[in-house]
């Protein structure tokens, strides 16, 4: 995975002026601290500081094999949890990667066979979305595909070169939802894909 180029400052709006922009950290990826001002509803301009986390934008799939009701997902550790109380680290999650200057379609090809080493037939984009908009620039783009047992071509599992030591897994559909609610499943990109095709499949049937 290529070190993805922070994405161009906007220009000035009628509704915000930026005022400053400093650089806090350009290890990994790109934290910066910028002031600004905003006007507010009534009017009136605010000035205001905020820092964001510019990491690219990615794409996440969800496999789901309709005939048997099944899923595939990963395992994997995650820092971040891990310091926010995952006694563990390891998050039950849907595959997806940063785009690193592919389109979103050609990435979320290359992110699912090499985690999970299903080859994807035909991914079908379902919307885009924000996780984290407080404090991260990242949108992802959400995809679904069917998939057959005969369409795992290898292991998966990531790159070891990058860190990567990937848990596949497939489970009932029904299963994964329930894992929502008791808490097994806590990844943003992995509920909203799950219920989505649990609606999807819900409205063929009916």
């Amino acid at each position: 995975m290529s070190r993805p180029v922070p994405a161009p400052l906007p220009a000035s709006t009628e509704q915000v002026k930026l005022l400053a922009v400093d650089v806090l950290s350009d290890h990994w990826y790109t934290l910066r601290k910028v002031t600004f001002e905003l006007r507010r509803r009534d009017g009136q301009w605010q000035t205001l500081s905020r820092e964001a986390y510019d990491r690219g934008n990615g794409a996440a799939l969800l496999l789901f094999d309709p005939q048997r009701r099944t899923v595939v997902l990963t395992r994997q550790f995650r820092l971040p949890a891990f310091l926010n109380g995952s006694a563990s680290g390891m998050l039950v999650e849907a595959c997806a990667g940063l785009l690193d200057g592919d389109d979103p379609e050609t990435c979320i090809r290359r992110e699912a066979e090499e985690e999970t080493g299903y080859r994807v037939r035909q991914p079908r984009k379902v919307f885009e979305a924000y996780m984290s908009p407080g404090s991260v620039t990242e949108k992802l783009h959400f995809f679904v595909a069917e998939y057959a047992p005969h369409d795992r071509i290898q292991s998966g599992g990531g790159l070891a070169h990058e860190g990567e030591d990937i848990e596949v897994i497939e489970m009932p559909l029904a299963q994964a939802l329930a894992g929502i609610g008791s808490g097994a499943i806590q990844d943003g990109k992995t509920v909203m894909l799950l219920q989505h095709v649990a609606l999807m499949l819900q409205g063929a049937a009916g």
